[in-house]
């Protein structure tokens, strides 16, 4: 069977070479975390100050893959941008 991962939240506080973060979980622990495969296939950008979701093997709690990129209040609160009329052709 496979090892359990435990699953921690954290603010990424610094983007480091080679898509790599230095992130701070919620238990004021500080980790370097790499962005997790589906992230990267469906281009999901991580910024400093994003929350995030993180997993971590038991056996070393100083390493950990970004596994979720929490959504962002603040930019989902305000008015989206209109759109320009669209042209069809007959």
């Amino acid at each position: 069977m496979k090892e359990e991962l435990m699953q921690f939240e954290g603010v990424v506080l610094e983007a480091l070479p080679d898509t790599r973060f230095r992130v701070q979980l919620d238990t004021g622990h500080e980790i370097i975390a790499y962005t997790a495969g589906k992230m990267k296939k469906n281009r999901i950008k991580t910024l400093a100050g994003d929350r995030v979701t993180v997993e971590m093997s038991p056996y070393d709690l100083e390493k950990g893959r970004l596994v979720f990129r929490h959504k962002d209040e603040r930019a989902s609160s305000g008015p989206r941008p209109s759109r320009p009329p669209q042209f069809r052709r007959r």
